[in-house]
């Protein structure tokens, strides 16, 4: 069995940092719509969301195991590699975060892997079948499958409600979004946190402390756990104001058919082992419910800014990678500079992030060029 480095404690620790970015970053996959119903209050959403992705992190580890061992050769892939892939995931989050687009964590971290191992070890160390198998196929349907089961939920959720009273139902849809918010909340930890179990157990395995083929130890799903939950906590604002208000016009009956068909995509996902990102399913989900209420305005320049960047994360975040695995590679002064650049870069992006703050008290406010492109669509 190998010994434990600082090299490996580095890694494991960037690896939680992604995690935290990971957990405020993706916070408006599960509350964007119950905020900007009313249903639950800012502050409150992100604490239950919270808890929950704490407690999915324990249901179940199929996908920790398709990362480790699943997208790149274990056997050829090194410390310096994973630690230059997760900077170029947290690097591409933070960009994303700032910009209030909800691109995929996930495939910033399987592109930021996928770069840095392809420079570091060659192409022959990426299992490119099982990229398209686990990663690319997935990221085209999940969006898809779920804009179309929201759409029929959707209608049916005004269906079934067109001769109740219309603040009865709306009442009705609220309380049940914050059992569907819950669970999609739930349904997040149980597949996002996995992934930075995966890269954990990944770097374990390279060290040496694991043989090939480990799942990853307790001590991995717990604090994976506690820092995607953390990150949670602290509440992507910036995203959920995009998710929840940007998008479309969302009511309380179109939240709860979005969260519920997001669930349902994200839970059968996670028991097959496929690591989708869960922002693709509940961008797709609450586009369905656009989609599916009557004269519901959909913003579309919104929806393909949000494409695009769909389209970039996972060439970006590699390239991202590849540079810091070439440079990281050079001893420990080369990981020392790339810790510092990537540290220096998060501090400029918070810093600029603090121009415009989006907090718990604006979150619902339309961004002002929206704002005006409402009122000139109406008039």
């Amino acid at each position: 069995m190998g010994t434990v480095s600082f090299l490996l404690v580095v890694v494991i620790l960037t690896a939680l940092a992604f995690d935290f970015t990971n957990g405020f970053h993706d916070t408006a996959n599960s509350m964007a719509t119950s905020i900007a119903t009313g249903a639950l209050r800012p502050r409150m959403a992100v604490i239950v969301a919270g808890v929950l992705n704490l407690a999915g992190a324990f249901l179940s580890t199929e996908v920790a195991k398709t990362i480790s061992g699943g997208i790149v050769d274990d056997a050829k892939v090194s410390l310096v590699m994973i630690f230059a892939g997760l900077v170029g995931a947290v690097l591409w989050n933070l960009m994303t975060w700032l910009a209030g687009l909800p691109s995929s964590s996930s495939h910033a971290l399987f592109g930021g892997l996928i770069g840095a191992v392809w420079v570091g070890a060659g192409g022959s160390a990426v299992q490119f079948g099982a990229i398209i198998e686990k990663i690319v196929i997935p990221a085209v349907l999940s969006p898809i499958v779920a804009c179309v089961v929201a759409v029929l939920a959707t209608y049916l959720a005004y269906v079934i409600t067109r001769r109740t009273a219309p603040g009865q139902a709306r009442s009705g849809f609220r309380r049940g979004q914050i059992g569907s918010a819950s669970l999609v909340a739930l349904a997040h930890g149980t597949n996002d946190a996995q992934k930075t179990m995966g890269v954990i157990t990944l770097a374990l395995i390279s060290a040496g402390v694991l043989t090939h083929g480990s799942g990853p130890p307790w001590w991995v799903v717990l604090t994976s756990g506690l820092a995607i939950a953390l990150g949670t906590y602290t509440g992507g604002w910036r995203i959920i104001r995009t998710m929840g208000k940007g998008l479309t016009d969302i009511e309380a009956p179109q939240g709860f058919a979005a969260e519920t068909s997001a669930t349902t995509v994200i839970l059968a996902s996670s028991h097959m082992g496929f690591p989708l990102s869960t922002t693709q399913v509940c961008t797709g989900s609450i586009l369905g419910a656009g989609l599916g209420r009557k004269l519901a305005q959909v913003r579309w320049g919104v929806a393909g800014r949000i494409a695009v960047s769909w389209l970039l994360t996972l060439p970006s975040a590699a390239a991202i990678g590849g540079v810091a695995a070439w440079i990281a590679d050079h001893g420990t002064a080369g990981v020392a500079l790339v810790a510092a650049a990537a540290a220096a870069a998060a501090a400029g992006f918070w810093a600029l992030s603090r121009r415009r703050a989006v907090t718990p008290d604006n979150v619902n406010e339309l961004p002002a060029r929206l704002s005006e492109h409402a009122e000139q669509t109406a008039a």
